[in-house]
């Protein structure tokens, strides 16, 4: 597979030389000295050298961030003044579209194609949308009745106050989306950030931070620390300094983030794992579907935490959908992102590459059969078939647990009573797909799917307005729209005696 030429030499140049860490408006190099290498998915080469920080560079950024909060122009700024320079961040995304593109291209391995027309655009959008709600952060006035001092009068209002210095992990998915998920409502809020991104993805998160300040954000207001998660992650984590810690990941490692805050008690949302089921009834729009279900789970290579990858279909459409599904499979067009024509690209990393097809050698064991797909494709780079599996049973370990790649599996159902008790039989509730042509069933079961998001007649709808995030295991909290906003915000009352 020829891997094609980053049109952009701004590109070329960022991606070629060593990049530092931002604390307090200067980008530094770790304290200890170390770098670590962030590898083309495509090729296994070297893209480039990124600063290693660890515990003692985390503590800096902090105590920036504090400074920011505490004492810097950040705090004393009007929140019409905070809402233009975030979307004055909105514009330059956009100004810099290609270029944030390609990073992400070369360092997560998504499609060219794909990183521009979605990930860049809703990024920007999401700094746009955020901007907004920075002057309408409005409390209240309350009539309070206390029953024990008869007569008295008071006047009471409630105040919404940021809660303060915030640390942010983000996932290697979709990097600059997921730095703009977490950075916009924490800005719009009036907080200080710490950001660590994934050790897989900093190029963009990097070039990200260079934006903000050209966009006139003030020094140690948005930090960030690159580094692994092992060490830069859980320090962040469990910093006494930081009030309050955002997640997107692993449901395993959001567990050890909720641990880790226990030592100050510091606040917590957390965005994780997912299983989601996709459902399509017999009276679908059956072609729609098929393209539906194949895009839910080809996506992003299959690393999308909200994927469809458990396809339930009417059993009297069963062969009918799958082999649709397998046939679309087979037709996806795998390759380098910057080719013009990938339509996938390869797995982020060597250890997702061995995570996938390890999953893939233990569904055949199961007895599992591959309609499409099922094997590792031979070359340079982290390249997986999109896979269509069959013949699975619901306590297979593929239909369980999650895979975070381009592996759908495949059962019929017949007893619809029954379907949502087998779609919500997981430990996660992130998202739910539902394909029928009788909108008054899909509501039905929309109120008793277990989701946080549930589409119907479509899937991978984003959007800055909608509220996204999971029950049970995959998650506290919302991302997006008016409710994520409470992740960053203390509710303070004021009561005063006339």
């Amino acid at each position: 597979m020829a891997i094609a030429t980053p049109v952009a030499e701004r590109t070329r140049h960022f991606s070629s030389s060593a990049r530092a860490l931002l604390i307090n408006g200067e980008f530094e190099q770790a304290s200890s000295g170390k770098t670590f290498d962030t590898v083309n998915p495509a090729s296994g080469e070297v893209l480039a050298s990124i600063a290693e920080g660890d515990a003692q560079d985390i503590d800096r950024a902090v105590r920036a961030a504090r400074r920011a909060f505490e004492d810097g122009p950040w705090s004393r700024m009007t929140p019409s003044e905070r809402g233009r320079i975030m979307h004055r961040i909105g514009d330059l995304i956009m100004e810099h579209a290609d270029e944030l593109a390609e990073l992400d291209c070369l360092d997560n391995g998504k499609p060219l194609t794909i990183a521009r027309a979605a990930d860049i655009p809703l990024a920007a959008d999401l700094f746009w949308y955020m901007a907004g709600w920075a002057t309408k952060l409005n409390g209240g006035t309350i009539n309070p009745s206390v029953p024990y001092m008869p007569g008295a009068e008071f006047h009471a209002y409630s105040l919404r106050e940021p809660v303060g210095v915030v640390g942010q992990i983000i996932p290697w998915n979709f990097p600059l989306l997921m730095a703009a998920w977490k950075l916009g409502p924490a800005l719009a809020t009036g907080c200080t950030v710490v950001l660590k991104p994934a050790e897989q993805t900093p190029l963009s998160a990097v070039r990200l931070g260079e934006l903000m300040l050209e966009a006139g954000l003030p020094n140690g207001v948005v930090n960030i620390v690159t580094g692994y998660g092992e060490t830069a992650g859980a320090a962040l984590a469990a910093h006494p300094g930081v009030d309050k810690i955002a997640f997107t990941g692993s449901t395993e490692v959001g567990k050890l983030i909720a641990k880790a805050a226990t030592g100050n008690l510091k606040k917590v949302s957390l965005e994780l794992g997912g299983k989601s089921p996709n459902i399509i009834f017999s009276d679908a729009d059956i072609p729609a579907a098929i393209a539906g279900a194949a895009m839910g789970i080809f996506f992003n290579q299959g690393e999308v935490c909200s994927a469809g990858t458990r396809l339930y279909v009417q059993q009297d459409r069963f062969d009918e959908v799958v082999e649709g599904v397998a046939k679309a499979a087979k037709a996806v067009k795998v390759g380098p992102g910057m080719n013009a024509d990938t339509e996938m690209g390869p797995l982020v990393s060597r250890e997702q590459f061995e995570r996938v097809t390890g999953y893939l050698a233990k569904g055949e064991q199961a007895g599992n059969r591959a309609l499409a797909g099922g094997h590792a494709i031979d070359g340079p780079g982290y390249f997986v078939e999109p896979t269509v599996l069959v013949d699975t049973k619901p306590d297979d370990v593929v239909v369980r647990e999650e895979i975070f790649g381009p592996v759908i599996v495949a059962l019929p159902f017949s007893d619809v009573d029954d379907l949502a008790r087998q779609a919500n039989d997981s430990e996660y509730g992130l998202a739910a797909g539902v394909w029928t042509k009788d909108i008054s069933k899909a509501h039905k079961l929309a109120k008793r799917l277990k989701a946080g998001t549930v589409w119907v007649n479509t899937y991978n709808v984003y959007s800055a307005e909608l509220p996204f995030g999971g029950f049970k295991q995959s998650g506290w909290g919302r991302e997006m729209g008016e409710e994520v906003l409470s992740n960053y915000l203390e509710t303070k009352s004021v009561i005063v005696q006339l």
